[in-house]
């Protein structure tokens, strides 16, 4: 559900962005409004985001390899890594870089189309609030009760949390044009629509930040959640049998790998352990459908391990 609820946050946030991304085009090439032109790179910046998101998960579905014997799992993080680094240089600087051109030589709005700036912000804050109400109830399937930074932070699945963040930076990003285009209609100073264009910078570069250290972060290799790790130790646990230690390592963000050494009885025969093994196993995948890669490793029981 978790892959299925990401990809369709995926597809409404690509149809929302490449069709405002157009429309702020269009905005920009009538009145050169330094806001507009940062937020339609931002908008187009987060389409080829999307786009990206939707490769790196069709990628992972590859099958296991003998150079890749786990698997393709982890591109799902690479790709959403990549995410965080277009997000911040394509849109985050590129919008400090034209707000900084601007505060040097400001210009007012001009012209017969002083209004469609307003139109086009107006209609992509609606069209926005859709694709962001549909990332968060696609988020509310494997959310819980976890509050929203929890979430963000302990999600294994990246496109959701990615959709989440791109979003709420798409509508504050938007309010900021807006607040900044609308003090320039009204003043005549271009000032204003500059520091719009500066607080979207600063905006897009915190959430590539943000996201670029939590994806970092599953590159690197992240254990099971806490609530995964108390299910795996329970099962393991449900015929007397002791953990020595148990290590747990996502693959990917449905593919949990599972290494435990287990102390059995110093009389056990092999067959004992093998079938000891064996039922231990079907109760991890039991309580942890996504324990996927099961390694347990039999120990003879001593006093002091």
């Amino acid at each position: 559900m978790a892959a299925n609820g990401g990809t369709k946050a995926i597809v409404a946030a690509l149809a929302a962005n490449l069709t405002i991304a157009v429309l702020k085009f269009v905005a920009f090439i009538l009145t050169l409004s330094s806001s507009m032109l940062a937020e339609a790179i931002h908008s187009l910046a987060d389409s080829g985001n999307q786009i990206l998101l939707l490769v790196g998960g069709k990628r992972a579905k590859r099958a296991a390899s003998p150079e890749h014997p786990f698997g393709y799992g982890r591109e799902r993080y690479i790709y959403a890594f990549i995410v965080s680094i277009v997000l911040f240089s394509v849109g985050g600087l590129f919008a400090l870089y034209e707000a900084w051109g601007k505060i040097q030589h400001p210009h007012a709005i001009e012209g017969d189309f002083w209004w469609v700036p307003l139109a086009v912000l107006i209609g992509a804050i609606i069209a926005e609030s859709f694709s962001f109400r549909t990332a968060i109830v696609e988020s509310n399937h494997s959310r819980g009760k976890q509050s929203w930074v929890r979430f963000v932070r302990n999600a294994k699945q990246p496109e959701l949390p990615v959709i989440l963040l791109e979003d709420l930076g798409a509508l504050v990003g938007l309010v900021f044009a807006l607040f900044g285009v609308s003090l320039t209609l009204i003043t005549g100073n271009g000032i204003w629509d500059a520091l719009g264009t500066a607080m979207i910078g600063f905006l897009l570069v915190a959430i590539a930040i943000v996201l670029a250290m939590e994806t970092k972060s599953l590159l690197l290799g992240e254990s099971a959640t806490k609530a995964d790790v108390v299910r795996i130790s329970g099962a393991l646990e449900a015929d007397g049998t002791k953990i020595i230690h148990l290590k747990t390592l996502h693959l990917g963000p449905e593919e949990l790998l599972v290494a435990a050494k287990i102390s059995v009885g110093s009389a056990a025969t092999g067959a004992e352990i093998a079938k000891a093994i064996d039922d231990a196993e079907s109760r991890i995948r039991e309580a942890v459908p996504i324990a996927r890669v099961i390694y347990l490793e039999p120990d003879v029981e001593r006093a002091h391990v």
